[in-house]
Order: structure tokens, then sequence, then C-alpha cells
């Protein structure tokens, strides 16, 4: 490993945890397709789909858009774009299309981007919440 000397000391200080986070942290591809995933999620009516998906199971546009307050429109165009990256399903059922999560959607995913950083936007934690939350338990 090459040493890189500054004014005030050579790096690595830590060569061993420099080669362990080396190992661990994602190549640059992986690194890609994790923003390309949270970008997704980042739009607040994508967000807030998922999220509806998530706790009822499967809507068609119409209910999502009342549920979601927004237009039949937002709520076609988010399914689309999440359909397109393969987070949401479809069904037909007569004239109805209903919408879901795809099958193996990761649960990591939904319990940590959805359901946990949904309830932390909902304001700050208290330490019991923190506490709960931080040893793998939910509040």
């Amino acid at each position: 490993m090459e040493q890189i000397q500054d004014s005030e000391h050579r790096h690595p200080v830590d060569p061993e945890r420099v080669a362990r986070a080396r190992e661990r942290v994602p190549t640059g591809e992986e690194g890609d397709r994790l923003t390309g995933v949270l970008s997704l999620m980042a739009d607040p009516t994508r967000a807030r789909l998922l999220y509806a998906l998530d706790v009822v199971e499967e809507l068609c546009v119409g209910d999502l858009a009342l549920v979601l307050d927004v237009s039949e429109d937002a709520v076609s165009y988010g399914l689309r774009i999440l359909r397109t990256a393969g987070l949401v399903t479809r069904r037909k059922e007569g004239r109805v299309v209903y919408y879901r999560l795809a099958e193996g959607f990761p649960d990591p995913l939904r319990q940590h981007c959805l359901r946990q950083l949904i309830e932390m936007s909902r304001g700050p934690l208290d330490e019991d919440e923190h506490a709960s939350q931080t040893k793998g338990g939910t509040p």
C-alpha cells in the first residue's frame, strides 16, 4: 500500500483499518446501482407509493391517488418508474390494474428505507426510541 505524506503525518495512519475498509466498501459499479435505487426512492411521490404498497399490499392507481392526495397522472408516472426499476409489479383484474411491491422486494430496504426513515422524518427520536432502534427493535 502506498503511503501518502502531508505536512502533519503519513497515510495510512491505520493500515489495518484502511485494508479492512477497502475490502468492504462497495465497488464503483455497486455504488452506482445503490445510488440509482436510492434516487428512485428520494422522490416524495415514489417513496410514498412504496410505503403505501408496503402497508396495504396492493392498490389501483385511483385508490393510490386518493391515499397520497395527488393526481392519478402523478401516481401513474411514479408507478411506471418503479415498475421499470423492478420494485413494483402489477396484475390486471378486468379493467382494473392493481400494483404491489415486487416479489422479493428486499426486506432490509422495506425496514430501513421505507418504515424507519419515514418514522424518523416525523420528528426527533427521544432516548427510548433511539435505544430501541439501535438494538434492532421498532418503536
